[in-house]
């Protein structure tokens, strides 16, 4: 594992300034709980905003069972909740991997549900460890057996090399070849890992492409260069947030953070890197460009920009029945607007038949609610998390 001086020296303040321009636990006005509302939008005339739950504390995550029940999990608590017949019950899931809630961005992140066997539970969290005599941590992937109310038979099958500042997302999606695709990110100019997305013996800032038991896929771009760990699928990433597969070309996309305009949506190929830090059209939070080279030629370039900021969390290309109208439309979900609190909302990006962005469509601004996941429902709605104290579940469904 590297850990450079600078991160030591310069953390503890990088982490508080970050912690207020990113997170929003010193804004006063705090959101009022998701009601049952109606919207007009453009191609739909109107869409229903019907709440599950208000009552769940930073939602980061969602799995649907087989059986109805909707597993949420907890990013600060570190806990795993059940929502059954449209009730969040009291009692967590028990048996969770001890997850390191040290910095306000830490904690328990995805979850995904093995796709052959739905009581199988993966879960990426931060794992606390001892490095050079210290408390850090990392970005973990676990597993394991639920039964009842228990999961049972948890272990690591994952663990990122590298020290991990606290801001490490990790979103995880299973690829149709039964591949487990997994984010990881942490790379910050701000924070001095900037240097991880390009650094290839570590895993920060990078797309990871697993077996579904942790190991490395044995096609993956860089097994046997001994320069490259081998789960790395591509890099040059800072921190990814959202992944979905496109429903007509098949091709990988990840919505990923810039810090101050910048944010991206791209094209994930196989051994491509993706420019950070080295190539960025953002700013730093205190306005100083990223680099003064936006793209470079051997960097991939990003298929959707977004200036300024909507700091993107979750993406679903939207597949369902219940809005023919947005058939194909990429819905990302937006947790703030050029650093502006409250002014979270999901975007709605409609593409030609070329696969060209046409228009763009913010919704729900008027929840005020940082939107953390958005995942299509086996009913064909559209169920999407909100990363508040009192954080929502809720549904999204037609009018009529």
């Amino acid at each position: 594992m590297k850990k450079t001086l600078a991160v030591q020296i310069l953390l503890p303040c990088l982490l508080g300034f970050s912690a207020a321009v990113q997170a929003q636990s010193n804004d006063p006005v705090a959101p009022a709980p998701v009601p049952q509302s109606e919207f007009d939008t453009f191609e739909v005339p109107q869409i229903r905003v019907v709440p599950i739950t208000n009552e769940l504390e930073h939602p980061w995550g969602m799995a649907f069972r087989n059986n109805g029940d909707i597993l949420v999990t907890e990013r600060g608590k570190g806990t795993l909740r059940v929502i059954r017949n449209g009730e969040l019950l009291e009692q967590d899931i028990a048996g969770i991997p001890e997850v390191d809630t040290g910095d306000i961005r830490a904690g328990l992140m995805d979850i995904k549900l093995h796709p052959e066997d739905d009581s199988i539970v993966y879960l990426t969290y931060s794992k606390p460890l001892e490095f050079e005599g210290e408390q850090e941590r990392t970005v973990a992937l676990a597993r394991g057996s639920l039964k009842g109310n228990e999961l049972r038979d948890v272990r690591d099958i994952f663990v990122a090399e590298g020290v991990d500042t606290g801001v490490a997302a990790s979103r995880l999606l299973f690829a149709p070849d039964g591949k487990l695709i997994m984010s990881v990110g942490g790379s910050y100019v701000f924070a001095a890992t900037g240097e991880y997305a390009q650094d290839t013996s570590s895993h920060f800032g990078k797309l990871l492409r697993l077996n579904d038991d942790g190991s490395a896929a044995t096609d993956n771009p860089f097994v046997g260069n001994a320069s490259y760990q081998p789960e790395i699928y591509s890099m040059g990433h800072r921190n990814q947030l959202g992944l979905d597969f496109h429903p007509e070309t098949g091709d990988l996309w990840a919505v990923e953070n810039g810090p101050q305009g910048g944010d991206e949506a791209n094209i994930i190929q196989s051994g491509q890197n993706y420019g950070w830090p080295e190539a960025s059209y953002s700013r730093q939070y205190r306005g100083a460009w990223v680099t003064d080279t936006p793209w470079l030629e051997r960097f991939a370039a990003p298929e959707v920009l977004w200036w300024p900021s909507i700091a993107p969390s979750g993406m679903l290309f939207y597949t369902g029945e219940h809005f023919p109208e947005w058939q194909g439309n990429l819905l990302v979900g937006s947790m703030m607007v050029g650093r502006i609190p409250r002014t979270g909302h999901i975007d709605r990006i409609v593409f030609n038949s070329r696969g060209e962005e046409i228009r763009r469509e913010s919704l729900l601004t008027e929840l005020k609610h940082r939107i953390r996941d958005i995942r299509l429902g086996p009913d064909g709605h559209i169920y999407v998390l909100t990363d508040e104290e009192n954080g929502a579940l809720f549904r999204i469904e037609p009018v009529n």
